[in-house]
């Protein structure tokens, strides 16, 4: 599987930080819209709608149509882990529906010299077995240029 990784410090205190990282507006907020992301729902783990906190067995069902291109590709993640306390915070939401193949992405938060270390790791497996590893150059481009925008609205909205 291949594994993309983006981390920034941001003069943020953790707990500020996780706290918004934590909701479907955190996500809403920080896709670029060249992605055309649609939020179809979110569900919390005992199932009720649109919970206020993205928790362990939180599902959320959305679909992309990168630059208004194409067919809309649905994508339903689950978030499967979730730990927090004073020093570091950590998310990991897996695809369970989508594009990819595979699709893990651990969030984490550490709090660092009065602010916040912010890491995201994308581990992704494309399409098509080994013929999809000639499209990994072009994911991985993709995945720095939503990722810089993600980090790069972090910093505009906590900062």
């Amino acid at each position: 599987m291949a594994t993309f990784v983006r981390e920034t410090w941001l003069d943020a205190p953790l707990a500020d930080v996780w706290a918004f990282h934590s909701t479907i507006e955190g996500l809403t907020v920080l896709t670029p819209d060249w992605l055309g992301l649609r939020v179809w729902s979110v569900y919390g783990p005992d199932g009720d709608p649109d919970p206020d906190e993205l928790d362990v067995g939180a599902v959320v069902r959305l679909s992309i149509r990168p630059f208004g291109d194409g067919v809309r590709q649905t994508w339903t993640t689950r978030i499967v882990e979730r730990e927090a306390d004073d020093a570091a915070a950590m998310f990991r939401d897996v695809m369970v529906d989508g594009p990819f193949e595979e699709w893990v992405h651990t969030h984490q938060f550490y709090a660092d010299r009065g602010g916040t270390l912010l890491r995201d790791v994308v581990a992704y497996e494309l399409p098509f077995g080994p013929l999809g590893h000639v499209g990994t150059p072009f994911a991985r481009a993709g995945l720095a240029a939503m990722f810089s925008y993600r980090h790069r609205r972090t910093h505009e909205l906590l900062e």
